[in-house]
């Protein structure tokens, strides 16, 4: 096993960055351990008294003040304290423990039940991260209290100094809010079975006509408060004025009645164009006749994530007569690289010019960076509308969730307030 004396640790912190301005408290006071500095001058006084309480009492300072793990700058100390062989952290910045190239495997401290891993990310990053004790134990950080959810449950969560939590994910009290119907169902003639799908009306719909509509493929999770929270922002930026009002479509891959049936890899990826003819020619002409929309290509979008961003993309190639804003969260452009030839790609380098506006977005921690660079430079040889964002986050719902407000003002900011 291997092992690092306090000694050694506090020569480790004194390494790392001791830039940074002091941490503060949602309350504006300063918290406790501001610096490395800090934290090293409570270390020496906790390895020379070598008493038991004296850890305690640093340890639950420590969380206390929310500083585990330890950030500064672009420094970061994962800590864990308990009993263990071996401790390591995996999460977005090692591929989940797909790269070993990553270090990931903590350190003890010589006579203590404590563990360490440092490193350095992005002064602003924002990671998912969770606890392996023993090589097979998977855990939440017992003293990180941040989480979020991803679609296999909640992960701990690492916000770097210079992060900032995005305002519009943040429900607020007594603001106007939209609808969110039950689910709907469709039978679909294209693709042979039944497809449920949940409509956002915005507040004050009965007021309203000729709304735009995005149309959402993941829809449970863009739903969903915990991983999404897509109401929420909608709800927001409608109420700021920053977007027109707008009707979303959830489209539900699950299976109605088996929800553990989960059909997304056939419908965005295998059969992507089996389902694209289901969106365009029956869902679009059913939520037409249902509400109140605008019944335009250019009034209407689709929005994805991952496997569902390239569909997306496929879907503005293939059917710009009914979609014209497409927007792209992380599409694994590696899937039809390594599935389709480049299909994708193909369509949009090989077709003239389409009336298109397109947002896209990747994280740079183990997300899609080179394939969305890649079709970054075909959408911009053909001088496509783009906006495209890059974040220092992985492949996690809390980088989506920050990126909402994006594509839905790139396709109908009212370039209000």
């Amino acid at each position: 096993m291997r092992k690092i004396s306090w000694i050694l640790w506090l020569g480790l912190f004194a390494s790392l960055s001791c830039t940074g301005q002091p941490a503060l408290r949602a309350d504006g006071e300063r918290t406790a351990f501001a610096t490395f500095r800090a934290l090293k001058d409570s270390l020496e006084t906790v390895a020379a008294s070598g008493a038991e309480a004296a850890l305690d009492t640093f340890w639950q300072a420590l969380q206390d003040a929310r500083r585990v793990p330890f950030a500064v700058g672009d420094s970061v100390a994962f800590l864990y304290r308990g009993a263990a062989e071996r401790v390591a952290w995996h999460g977005d910045f090692d591929g989940w423990g797909s790269d070993a190239s990553v270090a990931s495997e903590g350190a003890r401290v010589a006579g203590a039940d404590l563990w360490i891993l440092a490193s350095t990310f992005p002064a602003d990053a924002r990671i998912d991260y969770k606890i392996v004790l023993d090589g097979n134990r998977w855990m939440l950080d017992p003293a990180n209290p941040l989480q979020q959810w991803s679609g296999f449950g909640p992960n701990s969560e690492l916000r770097m100094p210079a992060y900032v939590p995005p305002p519009e994910t943040v429900p607020r009290p007594g603001l106007p809010r939209g609808l969110l119907s039950d689910d709907l169902r469709i039978e679909s003639k294209r693709l042979g079975y039944e497809v449920l799908y949940r409509v956002y009306t915005p507040a004050g719909y009965d007021t309203l006509a000729g709304l735009p509509t995005l149309y959402v493929t993941d829809g449970p999770e863009y739903a969903d408060d915990r991983m999404g929270g897509m109401t929420i922002v909608l709800d927001n930026v409608i109420a700021d004025g920053l977007v027109e009002p707008v009707l979303v479509v959830f489209v539900d891959p699950r299976e109605p009645g088996n929800p553990g049936n989960n059909r997304r890899q056939h419908e965005y990826a295998d059969a992507y164009e089996d389902f694209a003819a289901f969106l365009a020619d029956e869902l679009v002409p059913a939520v037409d006749r249902a509400y109140k929309t605008e019944p335009s290509a250019e009034r209407r979008g689709i929005l994805g994530t991952s496997l569902g961003g390239i569909f997306s993309a496929y879907l503005g190639a293939a059917r710009p007569d009914v979609f014209h804003c497409i927007a792209l969260h992380s599409p694994a452009f590696w899937y039809d690289t390594r599935n389709r030839e480049d299909r994708v790609y193909r369509l949009y380098t090989e077709a003239t010019r389409l009336p298109l506006k397109i947002f896209m977005s990747t994280g740079t921690i183990h997300d899609t960076e080179a394939g969305a660079r890649r079709m970054r430079a075909v959408f911009e040889a053909k001088a496509y509308p783009l906006r495209y964002v890059e974040v220092h986050e992985g492949h996690s719902w809390g980088n989506w969730r920050a990126l909402l407000d994006e594509p839905l003002r790139f396709c109908w900011g009212t370039h209000g307030p």
